[in-house]
């Protein structure tokens, strides 16, 4: 069976990546998209695991050749998610988590109808803004520039089938698990996978 599509987006700063590193641990059937980026890996980051960190030349190459399913321009920097990707994990039947922003979510949304879309919201832009000054990796003008970026990042936010408010992290985490364990019990999931337990017994 071709597992669920999941794409989750949040502002910088929301705890979006904690959230699905939570979830990835938790949850085996679960498998996170690695996109494409042309930004520098941050301090601890690997190439292959956050991202895949690529140039801007193999990025616009890669664009036109076709290999993307969505890309999107964030605080100045390309993003992108591989199509063939996407096809060979959902085909394995692991759902697939698409960490993008709201751009890439609306292109993914076109194409993917079935797309379970999920917004992951700081509990009020002051607490993001500490947050951001917290990470301790942007400068001031940076920090400001991402909370101006966010309002408009919010202001999405309708736009997707859940909202998850993320106050406290362990709530936050049950949340979007109760979320994935949700999709997977609709009928017409469970009647694709269980077939035999929804004939009348003869």
């Amino acid at each position: 069976m071709t597992g669920l599509l999941y794409i989750i987006t949040a502002p910088s700063g929301a705890g979006k990546s904690s959230l699905i590193n939570g979830l990835l641990a938790a949850d085996r059937g679960v498998a996170l998209s690695v996109s494409y980026t042309t930004r520098a890996p941050r301090p601890g980051e690997q190439d292959g695991r956050e991202y895949h960190f690529v140039d801007l030349p193999t990025f616009s190459a890669m664009l036109e050749r076709g290999e993307f399913l969505e890309s999107a321009e964030v605080h100045g920097h390309r993003y992108g998610t591989s199509q063939k990707v996407i096809e060979r994990t959902r085909a394995k039947g692991l759902d697939l988590v698409l960490e993008i922003d709201w751009q890439g979510a609306e292109q993914v949304r076109r194409l993917h109808p079935d797309a379970i879309g999920i917004f992951i919201l700081p509990p009020s832009m002051a607490e993001l803004a500490r947050r951001l000054r917290a990470r301790a990796q942007d400068t001031d003008d940076v920090i400001r520039r991402r909370l101006t970026n966010a309002m408009e990042e919010m202001s999405h936010a309708v736009e997707f089938k859940y909202a998850i408010i993320n106050n406290h992290f362990d709530d936050a985490l049950q949340d979007l698990r109760a979320v994935v364990r949700a999709e997977r019990l609709a009928v017409a999931r469970q009647l694709a996978r269980h077939p035999e337990v929804f004939k009348p017994e003869t």
